[in-house]
């Protein structure tokens, strides 16, 4: 269901077990108010793909999601055409001793729809989300070719024409800003940044996405969090890895954390081995001590 008001958005992302504060409460309701794209920028792990996520299940709708990496190109996000079953039309025609023209086998019953067509033909009666994640390790040839999706609900096949969305999707961009993307781009969407969530908030998600979780140890990780988030690290411990860290003691069923606990199980926490060795390094810090 479409929200009313910023606050029933807010509502609803609690309840599909994402926190936000008023900022991106009101940039996500404004996106899906005006149906205008809304890009999400901010450093891995701080929850911006799941801020799709939670949108499509607050509005209990569907999530499309495109992977965007190098390389991608635009057939590859919009369609292809099922070239099996176009060769078997071809022979099975054949086999009855008739004709098929070009129109014949580049209809819609050949069409295979990739993430980008399926959100504009999505019948509804709810917008789908569509979810284009990391499009800054797209090329700028794909950053074009999303203008007009992004502009016009609208994407174009050359052997059938254009399609224009009959229930528009809420489109969600995320970015890690590993390059700037162009103005064009930028000036279709609104926009918003995700800082990093203060200790408090960092603990009250972990208390949301980890079932069960005592709120000393919820405290706790976030603490050591927030610490080695000064440490000058090559990849800081975002809030997805907070969660990971926080699962991975429950299960341990570590208590208290000491820094034997702390080294054990950094690996759910820091993903490079220099990190790792500068949290081991200062692990008094890390713990608290």
């Amino acid at each position: 269901m479409t929200p009313e008001t910023v606050g029933d958005l807010a509502d609803r992302l609690g309840a599909a077990g994402y926190l936000t504060d008023d900022a991106l409460a009101t940039a996500l309701f404004l996106a899906v108010r005006m149906r205008q794209p809304i890009l999400l920028e901010g450093e891995p792990g701080v929850g911006k793909t799941q801020a799709a996520k939670s949108l499509a299940a607050a509005m209990d709708t569907p999530l499309i999601r495109l992977q965007c990496y190098e390389g991608l190109s635009s057939s590859d996000a919009l369609y292809e055409w099922n070239y099996p079953r176009q060769l078997l039309g071809i022979r099975l025609a054949e086999s009855r001793g008739e004709s098929l023209a070009e129109a014949d086998l580049f209809a819609d019953d050949y069409l295979l729809a990739r993430p980008l067509l399926a959100a504009i033909t999505h019948p509804g009666p709810r917008p789908a989300v569509l979810l284009i994640d990391e499009v800054d390790r797209a090329d700028d040839e794909f950053e074009a070719f999303l203008l007009e999706l992004l502009a016009e609900s609208a994407v174009t096949i050359p052997e059938l024409g254009t399609r224009r969305a009959v229930v528009p999707p809420v489109v969600v961009l995320t970015s890690n800003r590993t390059r700037e993307l162009h103005d064009a781009l930028k000036r279709r969407c609104l926009y918003h940044w995700i800082a990093h969530p203060e200790v408090a908030q960092v603990a009250a998600i972990i208390r949301l996405r980890v079932p069960g979780v005592a709120d000393w140890l919820a405290d706790r990780v976030a603490r050591a969090v927030g610490r080695m988030r000064g440490f000058g690290l090559y990849k800081p411990p975002g809030v997805a890895e907070a969660i990971s860290w926080a699962a991975a003691l429950q299960v341990l069923g570590v208590a208290p954390v000491d820094g034997q606990a702390v080294e054990r199980t950094l690996s759910a926490v820091l993903k490079y081995e220099e990190d790792r060795a500068v949290a081991v390094e200062r692990l008094a810090e890390v713990v608290g001590e």
